[in-house]
């Protein structure tokens, strides 16, 4: 069945305040329910739709047309899509791209997740960004269009604060990730040496991106990747050079017991935070989150590096924001890095007096611009220092005070 054929049948999205999207069925006959978010990014939709930090979620895409590549194996930033919807304006019937190995319907149904096409997504994203984020119903599922059913459904649904959706996405057990980065065509692209010596990291998985892991394994660490509930103590007797935390969905303070392992974590080893990573850590060092009017997704957000005054357009995806007030109220010495300049959010993070930095963006992007890649190799700098004995901070990693001897992955 191609795509074209899957979107005949009706779709309906409804939301909390009472508004009804109809449009044409993609992907599973089925029905989701999440936080209605948009993404202004105009490439990279595989990667957004396999990002685990959309669990929980329904994504409306800005962009006009989606589906126009097809999808491919080697996009995928994890095993499976966990997001709740997708919805366009328009899906393309017939996929045109030399990697594709299929349409896009036939993925999502597949991965069990509906799309509605053919709807008004302008007006769709002005109600979010005018009212925030809400929760909406996405119904492919022709016996259940009823619009007062399906409002009543999702003013009914908690939404995502408190909830622990990294549970829903973490691995199950410890895994070794050795795959670098993807260099394209053989030939075209030749890889750079990798940095040695290597260092021994433990991720902590909260909804890892792979472009993250690759990254890292890019930039000199040998990584192994730990379940988000993962002890202090267990990560610790695997003898670590250092510590990541990664990217993960949802509401920071609902996943529980983490902030007690990073503040563990944090006082024994050097610590880079990424997303979620940085909200964690941020709980961790005494500071407190708070849920963004309707959030930042996509790859055109401007963050400004407050040492330097430089800007770097970056990728971000979440809902929540560190308060920076309570970081200074906790009185843990800890300073403000960058800050998105759109709406004056936290951006990133350092500690004072130990080696401990993060970001809220993702410097990996997958997808989006590169301009932030060289974080890994300052962690990679501030790992190498801190393990010949010197006595190297985040905040001197974050303001680049110290050389970086790792190669930016964008440059490969």
């Amino acid at each position: 069945m191609t795509d074209f054929a899957e979107r005949r049948g009706p779709a309906a999205l409804a939301l909390s305040d009472g508004a009804i999207y109809r449009g044409h069925a993609f992907g599973a006959a089925v029905v989701g329910v999440g936080e209605v978010v948009f993404n202004t990014s105009i490439t990279g939709y595989q990667e957004i739709l396999t990002d685990p930090s959309y669990a929980g979620q329904i994504v409306v895409m800005t962009a006009p047309q989606i589906g126009n590549v097809g999808v491919n194996p080697e996009d995928e930033e994890s095993a499976r899509p966990f997001l709740q919807g997708f919805a366009v304006k328009e899906v393309s019937p017939r996929p045109s791209n030399w990697r594709s190995r299929g349409p896009l319907g036939a993925y999502l149904a597949r991965h069990a997740v509906p799309g509605i096409a053919d709807i008004d997504t302008r007006a769709l994203v002005r109600r979010i960004r005018e009212g925030g984020a809400q929760v909406g119903v996405l119904s492919t599922d022709p016996e259940q269009q009823d619009a007062a059913a399906l409002v009543e459904r999702a003013r009914s649904d908690p939404g995502l604060d408190g909830r622990d959706l990294v549970a829903d996405v973490t691995c199950e057990r410890p895994y070794a990730w050795t795959e670098g980065g993807w260099t394209g065509v053989r030939g075209q692209l030749p890889r750079k040496a990798r940095p040695v010596p290597t260092f021994r990291l433990v991720a902590y998985d909260f909804g890892i991106k792979r472009n993250i892991a690759r990254q890292l394994v890019e930039n000199g660490f040998e990584v192994t990747v730990v379940p988000a509930h993962t002890s202090a103590e267990e990560a610790l007797a695997m003898d670590p050079d250092a510590i990541f935390l990664s990217n993960g969905p949802g509401d920071p303070a609902g996943v529980r017991g983490v902030r007690e392992n990073v503040r563990k974590l944090a006082a024994e080893k050097p610590l880079f935070g990424i997303c979620l990573g940085h909200q964690i850590l941020a709980l961790a060092l005494g500071g407190r989150t708070k849920k963004l009017k309707f959030g930042h997704h996509g790859g055109n957000q401007p963050g400004q590096d407050l040492a330097t005054r430089k800007v770097a357009i970056c990728a971000e995806n979440h809902g929540y924001a560190v308060d920076a007030d309570s970081l200074r109220a906790a009185g843990e010495p800890v300073e403000v890095t960058h800050v998105n300049l759109n709406d004056g959010t936290v951006e990133g993070l350092a500690h004072l007096q130990r080696p401990l930095f993060s970001v809220q963006y993702h410097p990996e992007a997958s997808p989006g611009p590169h301009d932030a890649a060289y974080f890994f190799g300052r962690f990679r700098e501030m790992v190498a220092r801190h393990k010949a004995g010197e006595a190297v901070t985040g905040a001197q990693i974050a303001a680049g005070e110290v050389p970086t001897s790792g190669a930016d992955p964008a440059e490969r």
